[in-house]
């Protein structure tokens, strides 16, 4: 059974620091592109980043260029979003989703496969 697990949330000063993990049971993520998404309350969710499957290529939002990396272990079956100098606005229930793409977007409807999510507060 294909499952995304997400952890690393919680809460956080601004201008601090979170690593947010994606772990896949059931599959091997080296075939799919991966996409970290985030739902504010009474907000769309929106794509913040995602990273190809063969070529490892990675998208990001205008909103966290330069602040957000993210990263994949297929050692491990595991993907990373590292984020720097959070912003309150960054506050969001962060979601990881797969789907077996070769290049990633940062839409919604082309994951099909969705973690449960973390939550991550910034806020002092």
């Amino acid at each position: 059974q294909l499952q995304l697990v997400e952890s690393g949330g919680g809460l956080v000063q601004p201008g601090g620091s979170l690593r947010l993990s994606c772990a896949a049971s059931g599959f091997t993520l080296d075939y799919y592109a991966i996409g970290w998404f985030r739902q504010a309350p009474g907000k769309e969710r929106e794509g913040v980043s995602c990273i190809s499957s063969t070529s490892g290529s990675t998208n990001y939002a205008d909103s966290v260029k330069g602040r957000f990396t993210i990263s994949r272990d297929n050692a491990k079956n595991t993907v990373y979003l590292q984020m720097n100098s959070l912003k309150p606005e960054d506050t969001a229930i962060y979601y990881c989703a797969a789907e077996p793409l070769s290049v990633c977007a940062l839409s919604r409807s082309e994951y099909d496969y969705w973690g449960q999510g973390t939550q991550v507060t910034v806020s002092s």
